[in-house]
């Protein structure tokens, strides 16, 4: 499907997303949520897909929320502001659950609600100059729809600093609190990309989405309520046919039938 505020790029097994408002620094607005969710809906369903690789164009990876946008806001209804906040929720909701790993390629700014979406990405790739921030309160706003998944990221410790301040900081401190995995010269960044795709590329796609969904299932419960949960997930992949080829592969010292990394 073509998109007004988004571009898409299918290479091999591998979805590259770009977030297309270069205008105004990639920032939200209700169209792009829209699209965004229906674009991740579809993803959800498509088979081929094994990795997505999310970024923005232009030099700003994702400024937050529209200017023009916030301005409509503020004449809506609290009914009208209810209906618009849980669509931003579900687009972060149906992000999170994706069964394939995202793949976050940060450049030059993640704010507001654009550090909400490094923070829904599985893995983060930050240029070293990038600038990232929680700001809302800045605006007399808070960073509600995206706060499950960012403080799943980096702790009620480092929420407490950035949420309550809103203050910018630099990817070394996103590395540092968990925001962001790697960090590199912007002329890296497709390359530092490319390895973990490589990864990916090398891994069962039904262990990973089965991964995926096991750190929601056991994060944050104690050990003990878990043990049910854990032994049947690695009875039932052992059991697998991704399993079973997995196990065979290793013993005939061969790459496994889905293992398409160069």
């Amino acid at each position: 499907m073509k998109y007004d505020f988004l571009t898409t790029r299918r290479d091999g097994t591998v979805e590259h997303l770009t977030l297309n408002r270069p205008d105004v620094r990639n920032a939200f607005n209700e169209y792009l949520g829209h699209e965004l969710t229906h674009w991740a809906e579809a993803i959800t369903v498509d088979e081929e897909v094994r990795a997505v690789v999310l970024d923005g164009a232009g030099k700003v990876f994702c400024a937050g929320a529209d200017l023009a946008w916030m301005a409509k806001m503020a004449a809506y209804s609290h009914e009208e502001n209810v209906r618009d906040a849980t669509a931003m929720a579900h687009l972060f909701y149906t992000l999170d659950r994706l069964p394939v790993p995202l793949i976050g390629r940060i450049h030059g700014a993640a704010l507001g609600g654009g550090a909400g979406l490094a923070a829904v990405c599985d893995i983060v790739v930050a240029d070293d100059q990038a600038v990232f921030g929680f700001t809302e309160v800045k605006l007399g706003i808070v960073p509600s729809v995206i706060s499950p998944y960012v403080l799943t990221k980096i702790g009620v410790s480092a929420a407490r600093e950035l949420f309550l301040t809103g203050m910018r900081f630099d990817a070394a401190r996103a590395r540092e609190i968990g925001l962001v995995h790697a960090v590199v010269p912007i002329a890296d960044l497709g390359a530092r990309v490319a390895e973990y795709v490589r990864e990916i590329l090398s891994a069962a796609p039904d262990a990973i989405a089965t991964s995926k969904e096991l750190i929601r299932k056991v994060w944050g419960r104690p050990a003990q309520d878990t043990l049910g949960i854990t032994a049947d997930t690695i009875a039932a992949r052992r059991a697998s046919a991704e399993g079973q080829e997995g196990l065979k592969a290793f013993l005939e010292k061969r790459k496994a039938t889905w293992n398409v990394s160069q």
